[in-house]
């Protein structure tokens, strides 16, 4: 038996059947981004391929078997046994991966090293990117099937041992594998992948079951302080108030959907002068496609949509992904994508909620800070080299800012 690799330029290129025999090697970094559905509806609904400086580049890991089979042919009367000797070829490993034209929608900023590409006029871009488009989630970047015969780690080796293979074939400049589980991301620094370091603030479930639980392990000082930004944040007088609503399955309407994407729309709009890189057609797959993985946060005034919420989930862990908001109003923000989040998660008892990417102001509320990992490799020797001397000063900057952002939680001392 041998092991091949070959490019996925979409995932329309493998069977249904195909997939399901693809699993998560441990379900504690399962994540409802790397499926089938949603990796579909990202190719479906455009937001990569086309004109978007995303463009599928998926990588199959293929096994090779010699398999001899017999066959029975012939005319009434007249039967032969034929005997011949197959090469079988069984996808038993998926990345999910992107060549990309730019740097955007990672949330892994190298921007710098493309600016020294430049500087000394060698392409950095296209550059090889396995991640969930726009998704700073961290999850396994490599499915396999755990019916074959080589092991994670196996295929593991083999996927790095043929690194430089694939960026000639695709004739990238180099590999980034983006929000990496801690023990992937050290197998691969292991090799010749460089490690990087960023922050994220997440929430723990330590077996809450109300929210005033999760506030009794806070100063006082900051229950209060969260108590009441959360009723000004519905409160606009005395008798005129904002309702919040968490919304999921069958509630999940086509004017639900329309509601959110305007908001987020309008956001993108006034924070980054376009529209998003999601589009209202990828919003109605999501509908119809992973509805049970959905849950959307509105805010009503006067019976109107003013702002709303987007989150994932699966039975382990909460999402926040996308916010807008057609009126301004102080604290809703919070009202919306963190304490609303927060209740949801204690309500299922999911063991985590990631609310998304950078913030401080998730630290006073209750997120705790934890690092992330991805891992890069630039065929260029002296980048490569000189990325690595960052990356090491740049790691005792980040060490000391997840020490720095655990001294300021607003959690009783032990």
């Amino acid at each position: 038996m041998a092991l091949s690799w070959q490019p996925i330029l979409s995932v329309d290129d493998i069977t249904q059947q195909q997939w399901h025999q693809l699993t998560d090697h441990d379900e504690a970094y399962s994540t409802p981004f790397l499926s089938y559905v949603f990796l579909k509806g990202l190719e479906k609904a455009e937001c990569v391929n086309g004109e978007t400086g995303w463009h599928s580049y998926h990588i199959g890991i293929y096994e090779h078997s010699e398999k001899s089979q017999k066959g029975i042919e012939g005319d009434v009367g007249k039967q032969d046994v034929i005997e011949a000797s197959d090469s079988i070829k069984t996808l038993i490993g998926f990345i999910p991966c992107y060549l990309k034209t730019h740097s955007y929608g990672e949330y892994i900023f190298d921007h710098a090293w493309a600016n020294a590409y430049q500087h000394h006029q060698i392409p950095y871009y296209p550059k090889l990117v396995a991640c969930i488009p726009f998704t700073p989630v961290t999850g396994s970047r490599l499915l396999i099937n755990n019916k074959c015969d080589y092991s994670f780690e196996q295929i593991t080796a083999f996927i790095l041992a043929s690194t430089d293979n694939i960026l000639e074939q695709a004739r990238a400049s180099s590999f980034h594998y983006l929000f990496l589980p801690e023990y992937q991301s050290k197998q691969f620094a292991a090799d010749k992948l460089l490690q990087r370091l960023s922050v994220q603030f997440v929430w723990h479930n330590r077996g809450y079951n109300t929210f005033d639980d999760f506030m009794q392990q806070m100063t006082s000082r900051k229950r209060r302080s969260i108590r009441k930004e959360r009723t000004a944040a519905v409160t606009i007088s005395e008798t005129d108030t904002i309702i919040i609503k968490r919304l999921t399955g069958d509630m999940l309407t086509k004017e639900v959907l329309d509601d959110f994407y305007l908001c987020y729309q309008q956001t993108y709009l006034k924070r980054s002068g376009h529209n998003g890189y999601l589009t209202g057609e990828f919003f109605d797959y999501l509908q119809s496609h992973m509805q049970d993985n959905i849950m959307i946060v509105m805010a009503y005034h006067a019976e109107k949509c003013i702002a709303s919420a987007l989150f994932f989930y699966n039975d382990q862990q909460l999402f926040g992904r996308y916010w807008g908001a057609l009126q301004e109003v102080s604290g809703l923000h919070f009202e919306c994508c963190y304490y609303q989040g927060i209740d949801f998660a204690i309500e299922k008892q999911l063991r985590q909620f990631n609310p998304g990417t950078q913030g401080e102001h998730k630290i006073l509320r209750g997120f705790e800070p934890t690092f992330c990992y991805s891992n890069h490799y630039l065929q260029q020797p002296d980048f490569q080299t000189a990325v690595r001397d960052f990356l090491q000063r740049e790691r005792i900057g980040i060490q000391q800012y997840k020490q720095q952002s655990e001294s300021v939680l607003p959690f009783k001392q032990a």
